[in-house]
């Protein structure tokens, strides 16, 4: 990090701390911090209003944004740019979505039409009976799946997917008791095909389904990676091997063929819908000047609580039961790209990181853990995310009741209340923030992860740090690796005694 970086830091850390209610005196604050995109799938309202975010504020992490080549760096990434130095790679996630590089973007679309080749065979019945997808991955290969399928094919699902990822047979063994294997495909999602969870789950399954009666298991397993010669190597025919590029990495990933069991659920056209959104708010975070941003707005506001007001971790909750895995997914978009101890040139980090993301859904979790966000000593930004239009058929009251809850909890957040009896006072000034989208469908699922992602970009940048590898993964694998080849010896006592308990060593 540059001296200038240092100073603008230190400034930011000397600014003076307006409570929320002395920021709401200035009759603009409304319109200064919340933005309305017009987006393919519909409106959706960005409201950062009641955050400690001021003018001063974001004047100086402007500054800091030109000192640490912010324009610059975003540019690289969309050029695709060997911006992941560390990989020596690029990070070409937009250009699945028809932003970037025009060869990755040429490259990624003919990579489409041939995912959409085969949905739509399936779905035409050239490929047989097909009711169920069983799709194995784990991580990014997972969870932007199982997000993407929990929020928008609760009811239309054109093929029922069962997304597995836990190692435990549990997982794998829940997903088949639901499947017929007459009428099942497999798809086994993984980069490097070669992720121990992943093709040890997928061999299991290829059991199932020869105990089940399939002549020919292999001829139903589609394969998602990066390493399409591995997957025919595996077994699988290669008309059935989705291919996507090593640029873009596995947080980042739905939007290539890993998304194949997003449209193989909602259909190509979907699909293309989901694309067209998150290409919408790339657009937006390319062109929109830093005071207009949603998305440098929104890192704004949590750099300065992580690195000036101290605040070690930062809530999600939606307000909507479709978006109920959305924390689960940016707990590993924020913290495996932003979890980081040093630079992108390798040097020492001397500031904090990321914060540890968590969340639930309104209104459960008001009855959980909103004691402590109310009334705790911790210090914790919250984001809330709604919808206008329910996503059931139901008396209205019940949105309308959701829909208040949500608001109300922003309001008393800021506000608080006092009282003589301690127990029932409420500090207040504490910050929130709220997205509201007019609608769910697929371009606006897709608008919101492509929000989130560049979000996380932006606050990679002004760090200094590599959001896109993941090192920190790699050590307890490989421990893990070492006790299943029998190298069980040389561990700590602790570790020692539970491997002999377990009867594993």
């Amino acid at each position: 990090m540059t001296d200038q970086a240092a100073a603008l830091w230190q400034e930011l850390e000397g600014l003076s701390r307006p409570t929320l209610a002395e920021l709401f005196a200035a009759p603009d604050r409304l319109d200064a911090f919340c933005t309305t995109l017009d987006l393919p799938g519909g409106a959706i309202r960005f409201d950062w209003s009641k955050t400690h975010l001021s003018a001063e504020v974001t004047s100086v992490l402007a500054r800091l944004a030109t000192a640490m080549n912010l324009a610059g760096k975003r540019q690289a990434l969309i050029d695709g740019d060997k911006i992941n130095n560390t990989e020596g790679r690029a990070a070409e996630h937009t250009a699945e979505r028809g932003v970037g590089n025009p060869a990755s973007v040429v490259e990624a679309e003919a990579l489409h039409a041939r995912m959409k080749g085969l949905v739509d065979a399936i779905h035409e019945g050239l490929l047989g009976d097909v009711k169920s997808l069983i799709h194995i991955g784990i991580g990014g290969s997972a969870l932007g799946p199982a997000l993407a399928i929990d929020a928008l094919a609760r009811d239309e699902a054109k093929v029922a997917v069962h997304v597995v990822s836990n190692i435990d047979g549990c997982a794998l063994e829940a997903a088949m008791k639901a499947c017929d294997p007459a009428t099942t495909m497999i798809a086994v999602a993984s980069k490097t095909f070669t992720t121990t969870e992943t093709m040890t789950n997928a061999a299991s399954a290829i059991e199932w389904l020869e105990q089940g009666g399939v002549a020919d298991p292999y001829g139903r397993v589609v394969a998602l990676t990066a390493a399409p010669d591995k997957a025919v190597e595996w077994g699988v025919d290669e008309t059935r091997v989705l291919p996507f590029s090593e640029s873009v990495g596995g947080r980042y990933s739905l939007w290539s063929s890993i998304g194949f069991p997003v449209a193989l659920a909602l259909g190509s056209d979907a699909f293309a819908e989901f694309l067209d959104g998150a290409a919408a708010i790339d657009r937006h975070f390319i062109e929109a000047q830093l005071e207009a941003n949603a998305v440098v707005r929104a890192a704004f506001a949590d750099l300065y609580y992580t690195q000036v007001r101290g605040c070690q971790t930062r809530a999600v909750f939606a307000y909507d039961e479709r978006l109920a895995l959305l924390p689960d997914y940016l707990q590993q978009l924020e913290m495996e790209s932003n979890g980081k101890r040093v630079t992108a040139d390798g040097a020492p980090l001397t500031r904090p990181s990321a914060p540890i993301t968590w969340g639930g859904v309104g209104t459960d979790a008001q009855h959980a853990v909103f004691q402590l966000l109310h009334q705790g000593t911790h210090l914790i930004p919250v984001d809330f995310l709604a919808v206008k239009i329910p996503g059931h058929d139901l008396d209205p009251v019940h949105h309308q009741i959701l829909l208040s809850n949500c608001f109300a909890q922003g309001a008393a957040l800021m506000a608080g209340k006092s009282s003589e009896d301690g127990a029932r006072a409420y500090p207040g000034d504490r910050p929130s923030a709220t997205i509201l989208c007019d609608d769910l469908n697929p371009a606006t699922l897709g608008a919101l992860i492509a929000f989130h992602e560049h979000r996380t970009f932006v606050s990679a940048m002004l760090l200094g740090i590599n959001p896109f590898d993941q090192f920190g993964v790699e050590l307890g694998k490989a421990i893990a690796k070492q006790i299943d080849a029998g190298g069980g010896d040389g561990f700590d006592p602790s570790t020692e005694a539970l491997l002999k308990a377990a009867g594993i060593a």
